[in-house]
């Protein structure tokens, strides 16, 4: 089942297959792409503070990041009173719900093409998007609420909701149910894991500077790499 929204684009191809949008970009279009681009770059730009902080504040970390290990983390620092329990909880939800909407916009403003945008070139990007599209007309509520624990991005169900036309508030009611869960469940862990998480936590900040040139590294071949699979061959 395909879904139809007035206000996006149809599935013809376009122009530019890179962006979401045909022909000249409505300012809207542009707001949009470039709060998604953001997003982007925050969460790369944070990224060289992950060992040192890990090991030092998780709770910093989360407020950041609201990274999966951040709240482990945390949790468990709080499990041997390094950190306040309530505060490991409430720290990552402000940055994990921030920029969730944008990719809700982003599926009522372009529709199909959005879906395609977020799959990316990853190999399993076409299942992805052939589940998303079978599926467009029953993905809903439930999808959004397990949206972190579901095989597929959660930029991708966001997007779904959005094109196949679901308010923006009920979206934000049901993101941040779906994010009390993903935050209970990874703090909860961390705290019953405990003393031993702890310990591996600031094993990895006492060796922050390397992890980070690791990090860095990695990032950098995995960017390179993506934008050369993009280029399309030049001729000799």
């Amino acid at each position: 089942m395909t879904a139809e929204n007035p206000e996006a684009p149809g599935t013809a191809a376009r122009e530019e297959p890179r962006l979401p949008w045909e022909g000249k970009p409505r300012r809207v279009d542009i707001l949009c792409w470039a709060g998604i681009t953001f997003s982007g770059i925050y969460a790369l730009a944070l990224l060289p503070l992950v060992p040192s902080l890990l090991g030092t504040n998780p709770v910093l970390l989360e407020v950041l990041r609201g990274s999966t290990t951040s709240m482990v983390t945390a949790g468990a620092f709080a499990r041997v009173d390094e950190a306040p329990l309530a505060l490991a909880i409430l720290a990552p939800f402000p940055i994990m719900v921030l920029f969730d909407p944008l990719y809700w916009w982003a599926g009522k403003l372009w529709g199909r093409p959005a879906i395609d945008l977020f799959a990316g070139n990853r190999p399993r990007a076409q299942r992805w998007v052939d589940k998303v599209e079978r599926n467009a007309g029953r993905i809903g509520p439930p999808a959004v609420v397990l949206a972190y624990v579901l095989p597929i991005p959660s930029a991708l169900i966001y997007a779904a909701v959005g094109w196949t036309g679901m308010r923006l508030r009920t979206f934000l009611l049901l993101d941040l149910v779906g994010t009390a869960f993903w935050v209970a469940l990874n703090v909860g862990l961390g705290y019953a894991i405990g003393q031993g998480a702890v310990d591996v936590a600031k094993a990895i900040s006492r060796y922050a500077l390397i992890l980070t040139v690791v990090l860095v590294v990695v990032v950098v071949v995995v960017q390179v790499r993506r934008t050369t699979r993009r280029e399309p061959p030049r001729p000799l």
